[in-house]
């Protein structure tokens, strides 16, 4: 009994021994081994059996086969893959990630038991590379497949007929930034790839907010000024007349006096004073060297100190009377503020009416718009006592019946029925004491400086001609 007791343990431990060394043996081999055991997997992957360099392309070809694609209300403009837009698996990260999992498996003799038993299950994040300028290479507005709507910036219209400014409002277009679309699918790729876990395909929507906006918006503060000082002004019509000669001001002219100054829009002064100082250089008649032809077919230059009759615009009260009529868009037709006044002109024609007086022909003529309606002989200033008439073109100074003219060196009056002044105590008037007019009486008896006319014609002119009517005396 004993005997076979020494048997069976001898035996016994003979099979201890070669089970000892056949396990070891065996882990030894598992040890060393280059691939993963059975019911291995990593990011949900199989990869039983597998050597690192096999597991590799299997994980880079499922996490880099997701393909973007990027729409635009609905329609797809564009689709590419990770690698076009600059997305590449990092593959040393990757393969160092891979091999740590395989070396876990066997980290020690227990854990080599469970995983020889139980298998395992890994989580790698998948790390990814990022070339920008392969993305900016691929993702602009030239790869998608609509083309670009232009804005149409906020303009400005005026509607002739009702005179009348207003804001056509802005157009919005699909312009892009090829690096605003850029942006959106990095950020939006960026969001998604890597971790552990391959993503689906990417969808990527442009939002409206991406576009270029108009660069000139309906509500831009200096377009609404414009639109509101504009229509302050723009109905003012004034029409100037000059007898049968107009002159209309109106918006386009006055539109190019708007000047703008920070938030504020007004008239320019200087315009204004420049267009009132153009005005009276083309319509002034008085103090301006003037051409008279006579009666008798010969042409007198008048200088500008001679020229006492005409129109002078009043440049300061035209000024104000204009800055007041543009302001209320007033429309109205006026003669300009004058400073003097004749009695009638047709543009710079102010001579329909006048009296005409020759003192070397010791005559006068009398005309009425245009037509001769009396002349006759006249006594004028005395030479030989140096008193003679005054030559020039002046105005009748005011009309008075009867009046009594009393020379500055006399104390007594002389009674006469018509007096017209003209220059400085000198007029025309009757001279019921003389006899005879014309000829060479003004040599040694003529007037101290007025001009004597017979009763009739004085008394015609006097009823006929108007208070301001020129007399031109050379």
């Amino acid at each position: 009994m004993a005997k076979i007791m020494k048997w069976v343990l001898g035996v016994g431990a003979a099979l201890l021994a070669a089970i000892i060394i056949i396990s070891c043996v065996y882990l030894h081999r598992e040890w060393n081994r280059t691939t993963f055991f059975e019911n291995t997997s990593i990011d949900g992957f199989d990869v039983s059996g597998k050597s690192p360099e096999e597991v590799l392309p299997v994980l880079r070809d499922e996490f880099t086969k997701a393909r973007i694609h990027l729409t635009e209300s609905g329609r797809e403009e564009a689709q590419w893959s990770l690698d076009e837009v600059g997305y590449t698996i990092d593959e040393d990260a990757l393969m160092s990630g891979i091999r740590d999992a395989l070396d876990k498996q066997k980290s020690s003799i227990a854990v080599l038991l469970d995983s020889l038993m139980n298998g395992n299950s890994f989580e790698l994040d998948v790390p990814f590379r990022f070339d920008a300028q392969k993305l900016a290479g691929t993702v602009n507005t030239s790869a998608l497949s609509d083309e670009r709507v232009l804005n149409v910036n906020a303009e400005i219209v005026y509607d002739q007929e009702a005179k009348n400014y207003s804001i056509q409002p802005e157009v919005r277009g699909t312009e892009l930034n090829d690096s605003d679309i850029q942006q959106l699918v990095q950020s939006s790729v960026d969001q998604v790839i890597g971790g552990t876990a391959p993503e689906p395909d990417i969808q990527i929507a442009i939002p409206e907010s991406l576009y270029i906006p108009p660069s000139i918006l309906s509500t831009d503060p200096g377009l609404n000024l414009k639109v509101n000082t504009f229509n302050s002004y723009d109905k003012a019509v004034i029409t100037y007349v000059f007898g049968d000669e107009k002159v209309v001001l109106d918006w386009n002219t006055i539109c190019d006096w708007v000047v703008f100054e920070g938030d504020q829009g007004y008239l320019s002064e200087e315009k204004l004073r420049e267009y009132v100082m153009n005005l009276g250089q083309n319509y002034n008649t008085i103090y301006y060297d003037r051409t008279f032809h006579t009666t008798g077919g010969s042409d007198i230059v008048f200088s500008e100190h001679e020229n006492n009759y005409g129109y002078l615009v009043d440049e300061e009260g035209e000024y104000a009377q204009l800055l007041s009529d543009i302001q209320s868009n007033t429309q109205t037709e006026r003669e300009p503020v004058y400073a003097y006044k004749g009695v009638g002109r047709n543009g710079r024609d102010d001579m329909g009416s006048y009296v005409e007086v020759s003192i070397g022909a010791q005559h006068v003529w009398f005309y009425k718009d245009y037509q001769l309606l009396l002349e006759s002989d006249v006594v004028t200033g005395c030479i030989a006592k140096n008193t003679p008439t005054q030559t020039g073109i002046f105005p009748i100074a005011y009309k008075e019946s009867p009046a009594t003219l009393i020379p500055s060196n006399e104390t007594n009056g002389t009674p006469v029925q018509f007096w017209m002044p003209f220059y400085d105590g000198q007029g025309l008037h009757d001279a019921s004491w003389r006899s005879a007019f014309g000829g060479q009486i003004y040599q040694t008896s003529g007037s101290h400086g007025c001009v004597n006319m017979p009763y009739y014609a004085a008394e015609f002119i006097f009823n006929n001609a108007d208070t301001g009517t020129p007399v031109v005396l050379y």
